[in-house]
């Protein structure tokens, strides 16, 4: 589980509950495992009596943040490709984590509509470009404004592929088993 989400868990089941902080940071040391369990038993800052889940959450935060930088992030939204046991359905949600990571981060809201807006535009681009097959052929020739409405047109394409290659392959079968042959009437009756 990413940081970020196991974060969120803790926080949503929180204020559902009606946690306190303390109860955050009591379950949140709970649900840890392995190395975070060892970096969590290793910080005295979180055994001491005035802990808090903010503190719990920096130091959390500090250590297993993404060390990668934006550039790369960037180049592998944009050289993301299907693969190929990968549906458009999981490329597609392939392609909008990364453009997460791509999307920048501002406190003015008109600001952080533009990053979403860039986001959006690097994520169709990168779905279109990287969709494989017959499916991202006619999503390029198509020239879809929305991830939306690429992926509702490789998912249509997809599931004609597939009834093309059933019948083709059950009417080949259903013709090598069956002979139909004629008879003629016999002169005796």
């Amino acid at each position: 589980m990413l940081l970020e989400d196991f974060l969120s868990t803790i926080e949503s089941s929180a204020r559902i509950v009606r946690w306190k902080d303390a109860d955050k940071l009591e379950i949140g040391a709970l649900r840890l495992t392995d190395s975070a369990r060892l970096f969590y038993q290793g910080c005295t800052e979180h055994h001491e009596e005035n802990a808090t889940w903010e503190t719990f959450k920096a130091a959390f935060s500090r250590r297993y943040r993404d060390v990668h930088t934006d550039q790369y992030h960037f180049m592998r939204l944009q050289t993301a490709r299907q693969g190929k046991p990968e549906d458009p359905q999981e490329f597609a949600d392939r392609c909008r984590a990364l453009a997460q990571k791509v999307m920048g981060t501002s406190d003015d809201p008109q600001i952080q509509r533009v990053y979403r807006e860039n986001a959006e535009r690097m994520l169709l681009a990168a779905f279109v470009t990287g969709l494989a097959g017959t499916p991202g052929r006619q999503v390029r020739f198509s020239n879809p404004g929305t991830l939306q409405e690429a992926f509702r047109i490789a998912l249509a394409v997809q599931q004609a592929e597939k009834q093309k290659n059933f019948n083709e392959s059950f009417f080949t079968k259903f013709d090598e088993s069956v002979r139909l042959t004629s008879h003629s009437p016999s002169r005796a009756h």
